[in-house]
């Protein structure tokens, strides 16, 4: 028997003012994987990581790690081990690095797991750790960035949603960005991951999920669609290159 994905979304639907974002939206991510979301701008990508982490209200069905999140809080998704990593980052701008990070241990009991994964982060992005008195909004967006992930990672989450990390930086800082996920993804962090860069993300994908106007319209293996040029331009343009 096939085992059960850590996140199941079925036939999920999001409207704003009675426009639907999402139109019967399914997927799976199973533990361990990288699963690419791709699609253009105004597909629905952002709305479906927010349904996921109940930001919000949605019709349908979302299990993560079995555990139907039908009417759960925002706040208990995240404790049950679902970080999330929203476009814009999300960071604390007048807290400093220290502080953003310890944000993220408010459920954990172990004291001493949370030092080691300071030290983990601080290992990962070595500039948070020469900044951590600093305040975070002084930061360069690709500092901002790491903190972002960094703080996500202070959760010991077993699911991370990622929306659009390599949002603005320069080529080689999301290339350095997207080698970091992958060395998450093996320690042991599954990740649902949202990015511009359609062929970078594809790289680091085990599967991926193409969304058009609220619909997925095709999934499979990462190469697969990776090896499709035609579908690559027509979905997701030149920013994919």
């Amino acid at each position: 028997m096939a085992a059960q994905p850590l996140l199941a979304v079925r036939d999920l639907e999001v409207s704003y003012g009675g426009i639907n974002a999402l139109n019967g939206v399914s997927l799976e991510v199973s533990e361990g994987e990288i699963v690419a979301l791709l699609g253009a701008n105004g597909a629905g990508k952002s709305t479906l990581l927010r349904a996921i982490s109940g930001l919000v209200r949605w019709q349908g069905a979302i299990a993560f790690a079995g555990q139907d999140l039908r009417r759960i809080p925002a706040h208990r998704i995240a404790a049950f081990g679902l970080a999330h990593v929203p476009e814009g980052r999300g960071i604390f701008a007048n807290l400093t690095v220290f502080e953003n990070l310890k944000l993220a241990t408010w459920t954990r009991r172990d004291p001493r797991e949370v030092a080691d994964d300071y030290e983990r982060v601080y290992a990962l992005f070595p500039i948070l750790a020469q900044r951590r008195g600093q305040l975070a909004g002084l930061l360069s967006g690709g500092e901002q960035q790491m903190l972002a992930v960094g703080r996500a990672l202070m959760s010991r989450g077993r699911l991370m949603l990622l929306d659009e990390p390599s949002m603005g930086l320069a080529p080689l800082l999301v290339k350095e960005i997207l080698q970091i996920l992958a060395e998450i993804n093996v320690t042991g962090t599954t990740i649902l991951l949202v990015e511009q860069n359609a062929r970078q993300a594809l790289k680091l994908a085990n599967r991926a999920y193409l969304l058009e106007t609220g619909t997925i319209v095709r999934s499979g293996p990462a190469d697969e669609l990776a090896a499709d040029a035609g579908l690559v331009d027509a979905y997701l343009g030149r920013a994919a290159g």
